[in-house]
């Protein structure tokens, strides 16, 4: 498997424009939120027992993550745990998961594109899906930078 220093530098040979990292500063986070949104609205493998689609596409995505660097793993678990518990709010609020996630996943998909045509390249993902991991680890690498955290083996 690449290191994780690997995969961002592949990962970032097509986001250097400023305007598509700024879009994906705000797409990356609402495409993993909105996925484990439109996990969640599907039937419960387990009944009523709280463990859904999203939490196990979220518990194994962390196997990556936690392959790739410890750190970015715990990192990762973290913004996974968030992602799940702001979805159980927009529920027990009383909106439906299913239809707000698919919206936002549709408009953020599309402004990712833009961003890409802005860039002039292609979307990393159409070389490897595991791109679709990768960025949001890509994004954390440089909160991590900003305060001064190492990404470990």
């Amino acid at each position: 498997m690449k290191s994780a220093h690997e995969w961002f530098a592949l990962y970032g040979t097509s986001h250097r424009n400023p305007v598509n990292k700024a879009i994906h500063w705000v797409c990356i986070p609402v495409i993993a939120v909105t996925t484990l949104g439109l996990l969640e609205a599907l039937p419960h493998p387990f009944g009523e027992s709280g463990v859904h689609w999203g939490v196990l596409a979220g518990a194994a995505s962390l196997l990556f993550y936690a392959r790739m660097s410890w750190s970015l793993g715990l990192g990762m678990a973290l913004a996974v745990g968030l992602g799940l518990l702001l979805n159980a709010k927009i529920g027990a609020a009383g909106l439906p998961i299913g239809p707000v996630s698919g919206a936002l996943f549709v408009v953020a998909w599309i402004a990712q594109f833009v961003g890409h045509k802005i860039e002039g390249k292609k979307p990393s993902f159409f070389q490897d899906l595991q791109f679709l991991l990768v960025g949001p680890a890509w994004l954390l690498q440089f909160v991590y930078g900003r305060l001064g955290l190492p990404i470990t083996a």
